[in-house]
């Protein structure tokens, strides 16, 4: 189905985080503005709302292109059985942000998520002295930073998220990379796809023996297949043994893809099609 489907006005979407995480700012981006939002603590909660039906899609950050995959939402996927219906990406800025006429000498406490202060290791470097607290969400410490009132604390968050919760900016873009992106996928119980789908992610077991992964991946190659991205997750099942995850480009009506997907399921004793989707112009 088209993008357009999810621009209507009367989807309950469900994020983690506050008004003001990169989370909601992925969702307006794909969703548009008229959709009813609701927000969760953890990223769990996300999938039991959905699957309780309180919800029609889950908006997740899926990979950062710092540091790497996001791997409990991957776990929480192959948990809950969901599909990938979609995805978008954002640029990440990172900021320290504080209260009204605080400075960065006076700070001595900072909340994030582990991923903000993951993006922001060389700043931090040169501020030892400052103790690292972890938060569920970058929006959320900005706001709990805001509800102390203490020139000591701050977090790091967004400047959207500064202005929404009355507070400075006390240092400016601190993240180590300025090309800094986080992928977000949308998530929904059933499977939807169209003609305008490009892009697949199915995942499979894999067992810790010579030559799997060659074998099973020489299938997608063997097939003219473009292999975007691989992702390696431990099995739930036995011990020592993975469970892979694979983006390719390409649609699921394609007999290339028909194939390399039956010659997989032939030799695997797992296997799943995650989703297919139409892939967020000028990213991977």
């Amino acid at each position: 189905m088209d993008i357009s489907h999810y621009k209507t006005n009367d989807l309950k979407i469900g994020y983690q985080g506050v008004k003001g995480s990169f989370s909601e700012e992925a969702m307006i981006s794909f969703f548009g503005e008229n959709n009813k939002s609701l927000n969760y603590e953890k990223f769990e909660d996300v999938f039991i709302s959905l699957k309780n039906d309180e919800i029609d899609y889950g908006i997740l950050p899926f990979e950062n292109s710092c540091t790497g995959a996001i791997t409990s939402v991957y776990d929480l996927i192959s948990k809950y059985g969901f599909y990938i219906v979609g995805e978008e990406c954002i640029k990440i800025n990172q900021n320290l942000v504080g209260v009204k006429d605080a400075t960065v000498d006076d700070i001595k406490e900072v909340y994030s998520h582990p991923q903000g202060f993951e993006q922001s290791k060389k700043f931090l470097r040169n501020h030892e002295d400052f103790k690292l607290i972890y938060f569920y969400n970058t929006a959320i410490s900005a706001k709990h930073v805001s509800k102390l009132n203490d020139k000591s604390k701050a977090a790091i968050a967004s400047s959207r998220a500064a202005k929404i919760y009355n507070l400075d900016i006390l240092a400016k873009n601190i993240h180590d990379n300025n090309n800094n992106h986080t992928k977000f996928v949308i998530i929904s119980k059933n499977l939807e796809s169209s003609k305008e789908s490009n892009k697949i992610t199915v995942s499979f077991s894999l067992e810790n023996r010579a030559g799997s992964l060659y074998n099973l991946l020489g299938h997608f190659v063997k097939n003219n297949l473009n292999m975007i991205k691989i992702e390696s997750r431990p099995s739930n099942g036995e011990l020592w043994e993975y469970v892979l995850y694979v983006d390719l480009e390409g649609n699921i009506n394609d007999e290339k893809v028909k194939n390399a997907i039956n010659l997989i399921k032939e030799e695997t004793r797992y296997f799943k099609l995650l989703g297919c989707y139409k892939k967020k112009e000028g990213y991977k």
